[in-house]
């Protein structure tokens, strides 16, 4: 569905994207994931024909590159600064931007509901946006993003700065254009979200790619050992072990437990072993 080559991007000395290479399928939610300035941003903003590479490719499969207006109507965005006019209704700002994307008359009229239903803001159609909360603006910046029914999307950090309802609801609908073919491309420094959404992971940092699976195969790949942790009367027990059903069965015949837990190698702890534990300001 997108195809991206070998791109680089400078900011000045700033090597924001490096070689690049990403092949995104149809039908899937693919989360890119990476610390705060790894690239992901700067990546998403070349993809949809915001900014231009200085080397290297994108092509939407079928359609061409998003540098073409025409291709660029085939993409919905959402992006990480919300992109909707607190002056308008909701019902405006979807109406303006459909009509940018070509959506004219009836066809318009019915996306509009559609995309106000989607996102649960139909009720809410003719308020104005400056009185909507945060996960409002939120949900609306995505139903902007799906006005002229396109199939690819690209979501950069959707649930930013929204309550643990809304983004839940955001999961949902994230969830729902999976199940009506759409392509999803769902950039996040949330490790959560790509174990709930995505079907495949691309791990960047320095604009470079450092893995790529589904979450289960990185896990594999660069996971560590589980820890069983077993508690004692004389304090508590920890052992690695890749078979903790067998070490809890030696430690209870060895000692009395009164408790005990497994703490499993999640993606949070491979995204810190490949782009390291210090802090990113």
């Amino acid at each position: 569905m997108l195809r991206i080559s070998e791109l680089h991007k400078w900011f000045g000395d700033i090597h924001a994207v490096d070689g690049l290479s990403l092949d995104i399928h149809q039908g899937e939610v693919f989360g890119l994931l990476g610390p705060n300035g790894a690239g992901k941003t700067t990546t998403v903003n070349i993809a949809v024909g915001l900014l231009t590479p200085d080397q290297g490719s994108v092509e939407l499969t079928g359609h061409g590159s998003p540098a073409d207006p025409a291709v660029r109507r085939t993409i919905g965005v959402a992006p990480q600064a919300l992109a909707i006019y607190d002056e308008l209704t909701a019902e405006e700002n979807l109406a303006f931007f459909g009509k940018i994307c070509g959506v004219r008359g009836a066809r318009l009229k019915g996306q509009v509901r559609s995309a106000l239903e989607f996102v649960d803001l139909f009720d809410r159609r003719s308020a104005r946006v400056s009185t909507f909360s945060g996960g409002m603006k939120r949900r609306l910046n995505l139903a902007i993003a799906l006005v002229h029914e396109p199939q690819l999307l690209l979501l950069d950090e959707p649930t930013a700065g929204v309550d643990p309802q809304s983004r839940n609801a955001i999961f949902k609908k994230v969830l729902a254009l999976r199940e009506q073919g759409r392509t999803v491309v769902y950039t996040t420094h949330y490790m959560e979200e790509a174990q709930k959404l995505c079907d495949r992971v691309g791990i960047i940092d320095h604009g470079r790619l450092l893995a790529l699976d589904t979450v289960e195969g990185l896990l594999e790949t660069h996971g560590e050992r589980k820890v069983l942790i077993a508690e004692t009367p004389r304090g508590q027990i920890r052992v690695e072990t890749d078979e903790p059903l067998a070490e809890l069965n030696r430690l209870q015949r060895e000692s009395t437990l009164t408790g005990f837990r497994l703490e499993g190698s999640g993606l949070e702890s491979v995204f810190l072993k490949l782009t390291g534990r210090h802090l990113r300001d």
